[in-house]
């Protein structure tokens, strides 16, 4: 597979420690399909699997965050089927991504992990939770909700007007999509933007239209689903957000952490929207480490 470094064995992670700007992408084969996934940070320890939001490749992970967490633990980043340079189809649905998402878990020779998920990636791990008890330990969820939370329904057309809105304005839509539009938003927006584009070499694929009409469709699914008994989540999750979310509105996150028994809320972070963790990563990365460590 171009731009793939395939020096290590192809189901034997080896994590790097350098920098997550710098980190190898590697590809594994799931059932007959290649998934691209980068890795860094310590060998020992429960590894961390990053779930990405919808349109997100490999390179939409804030690399500040990706390198705290990394300071401290296995972090494993992934492009799940279909989504950037690995292989197949994307599913349709939410369920079908947490089935493809245990399978690579499981190809890596994992028996435990920690996940982190965030929006759409936030839907997914409450997906696996649920139905892999044993193989999730701890769950970071942020700028995401419950099925059939608030407004959820509504983030494929926001997202599509926020990015005909960029296109017109020739702005990154992420700096409406993820952040408020005051003086600190833009700021955080501008500065996130400029973090994301550190990495030089051996970038992924762009999600590809047929695998975002594909997670739009699954999003809206979950936004319209009976709201899911999250009280059969049973391990502890950490839930973070902005006090300003449009895209999955910060009532989702309340009501997420309240309906989670084994919840810890992080207080909503201001002036911050669907990026908050990306604008806060200090104080987020900090508080994730101190979560999964505890």
């Amino acid at each position: 597979m171009k731009d793939l470094d395939m020096s290590a064995p192809r189901n034997s992670p080896s994590p790097s420690r350098s920098s997550y700007r710098d980190a190898a992408t590697r590809s594994v084969s799931v059932d007959g399909l290649d998934f691209v996934y980068r890795q860094l940070g310590p060998e020992d320890g429960v590894p961390l699997i990053l779930l990405i939001h919808m349109a997100g490749n490999l390179d939409d992970w804030d690399p500040r965050v990706v390198d705290g967490l990394a300071a401290r633990r296995r972090v494993i980043t992934f492009g799940n089927r279909g989504v950037g340079g690995s292989g197949g189809s994307t599913p349709d649905t939410i369920e079908g991504m947490a089935r493809d998402a245990v399978r690579f878990i499981r190809t890596l020779g994992f028996g435990q992990v920690d996940l982190f998920g965030l929006s759409l990636g936030g839907f997914v791990a409450q997906v696996i939770a649920e139905e892999e008890p044993r193989l999730v330990r701890k769950v970071v969820l942020a700028g995401t909700g419950p099925a059939g939370g608030d407004g959820i329904d509504k983030v494929p057309a926001l997202a599509i007007q926020g990015t005909i809105k960029g296109t017109l304005t020739l702005r990154d839509p992420k700096l409406s999509l993820f952040f408020t539009d005051t003086a600190n938003g833009r700021t955080a927006g501008r500065a996130l933007l400029g973090r994301l584009k550190e990495r030089k070499d051996n970038r992924d694929k762009d999600v590809s239209l047929p695998s975002l009409r594909a997670q739009m469709k699954a999003v809206k699914r979950w936004g319209r689903q009976a709201p899911s008994d999250l009280s059969a989540i049973r391990q502890p999750v950490l839930v973070a957000n902005g006090d300003n979310d449009r895209m999955v509105p910060s009532q989702n996150t309340i009501d997420l952490a309240a309906r989670l028994p084994k919840s810890e809320l992080v207080p909503l972070y201001p002036d911050s929207g669907h990026g908050a963790v990306f604008q806060y990563h200090e104080d987020f990365v900090a508080r994730a480490l101190g979560f999964l460590e505890s």
